[in-house]
């Protein structure tokens, strides 16, 4: 078998069939393997019109249809089928070659994978990948890790296929070393779960406190999405919210159990945050929001616990109350990037990445699933000032939260009177009033550490650790 082939993917389910489609589309001859060779079959014959595969059944016939360096793309299920893949084609390598991984592995693993596979001359590329399966197919957003060698060899490859920005240039960066690639994807996936808790609880005020409909709401988020609220997953809740259900002609968000799943990307980041000592409390609220709606019987049982039922207001006030959720939305989705950018500089300082946090958000502004037309800004806002300590710090960001404070704030207040949890809204607020507060109860706090446990604290009239006898005179000495 002639090694004719740019590149290579294994592992055909949806995401990678559409992401060897969307290289053939674009030029490039692409080898094809499967585990179960009936699939790779299958698509050569649905879809062998739009380009050039190579069609293979075993895993030698795989690798010896792809040109040197060989780049070899595993689509598969993360974790141990990853690996299972990985110790199946790497004693067919040679040096120079590289694997891809395009799933959504964890970091750690990604970089172990990187580590050993290194030492035998191989390059593994730990790889983002978010679009979905139609971004996968038209163009992603993509997030690469791994060595700058292997960037140079497959980058203008990745950069074909990616999703475009508005201005033109490829949804693709290289993001550093070993498992950074990775890392930005588990935070991205981390920051559209508080971007769709954020939007759920704008639903549900504009239902519960508004007294909107379901398709009211869509139109509401018709007009938000012309505005600075453009974004993907704006413009497809309004889709959602205005589908009406064919079996029983009501709305379709009202026949979908309130039961919210999730793949682990969230509950990820919010662990490696923890890990890191980086507050991501909106993204941690929303992860949280998602295990609370799928206790059923917990819910159940306190359904009739005290407290007020939501109320609608009048069609005059509902008009205003709309305006102030969109303001209250608007400040809380700038706090849940500001966390989730704190948590990549972090993790890029811990792991020694040096990842380029205006690199990161322009390569979001096409294809991923928090593509969204405020990403050009915060581009801009870290591109002017790349040891930008908070998106907050922005002078244009802070001028925004400032108008939104009264229609924030008050938002919450009538959640709180009516009843309506709004757990991402408030998370966001609380994380906004500690970073300019004056003073924190830490101090507190560490009094009491100190009381319990002798653990310490700092002074702020003068340098060094103290501890205070409490059991006796209660002197303090330096620690």
């Amino acid at each position: 078998m002639s090694n004719s082939a740019q590149i290579g993917v294994t592992g055909l389910a949806v995401m990678g069939r559409n992401l060897a489609r969307n290289f053939a589309r674009n030029g490039y001859t692409v080898a094809l393997h499967n585990r179960t060779a009936a699939r790779t079959h299958a698509l050569v014959e649905e879809f062998g019109h739009e380009g050039d595969f190579v069609s293979t059944e075993t895993a030698k016939e795989f690798v010896e249809a792809l040109e040197r360096p060989r780049r070899l793309m595993i689509m598969v299920k993360a974790g141990e089928p990853t690996d299972a893949v990985i110790q199946e084609f790497a004693p067919l390598l040679e040096p120079g070659d590289m694997i891809i991984d395009g799933g959504n592995a964890h970091f750690e693993d990604t970089r172990r994978r990187e580590r050993d596979l290194r030492d035998q001359g191989i390059h593994f590329v730990g790889t983002g990948v978010s679009g979905g399966e139609e971004g996968a197919l038209n163009g992603p957003s993509i997030m690469p890790g791994g060595s700058k060698e292997s960037y140079a060899s497959l980058g203008p490859m990745l950069e074909k296929i990616s999703a475009k920005a508005p201005d033109g240039s490829p949804c693709v960066t290289h993001c550093g070393p070993d498992g950074a690639g990775h890392f930005v994807k588990m935070v991205h996936n981390g920051i559209e779960y508080a971007d769709m808790q954020l939007i759920g609880e704008a639903y549900q005020l504009l239902r519960d406190v508004a007294g909107y409909s379901p398709a009211q709401i869509a139109d509401i988020f018709r007009t938000w999405n012309t505005g600075r609220l453009d974004s993907y997953l704006i413009e497809i809740t309004a889709e959602v919210l205005s589908h009406v259900d064919a079996a029983t002609g009501k709305p379709f968000v009202d026949v979908v159990q309130d039961r919210a799943e999730q793949k682990g990307t969230g509950r990820w980041t919010v662990q490696i945050a923890l890990d890191l000592g980086v507050p991501v409390s909106g993204i941690a609220e929303a992860v949280f929001a998602r295990s609370l709606s799928g206790h059923a019987d917990l819910r159940a049982a306190s359904r009739e616990l005290a407290g007020p039922k939501a109320k609608p207001l009048g069609d005059s006030e509902a008009g205003a109350f709309a305006d102030r959720v969109e303001q209250a939305l608007y400040a809380s989705k700038i706090v849940s990037y500001t966390q989730g950018f704190h948590e990549i500089s972090a993790g890029s300082d811990q792991y020694d990445w040096d990842i380029d946090l205006g690199a990161v958000s322009a390569i979001w502004r096409g294809g991923c699933i928090i593509r969204a037309a405020f990403l050009d800004r915060i581009r801009a806002a870290y591109d002017a000032r790349p040891d930008l300590p908070s998106l907050l710090s922005d002078e244009t960001f802070a001028q925004e939260i400032a108008a939104a404070q009264d229609d924030w704030r008050e938002v919450l207040v009538a959640a709180t009177r009516q009843g309506v949890p709004a757990p991402g809204f408030s998370a966001a607020l609380a994380y906004y009033d500690a970073l300019r507060a004056d003073r924190l109860p830490a101090a507190l706090t560490q009094g009491q550490r100190d009381f319990f446990g002798a653990h310490t604290y700092r002074r702020v009239d003068r340098e060094g650790s103290f501890h205070t006898l409490w059991g006796g005179d209660r002197s303090e000495v330096e620690a």
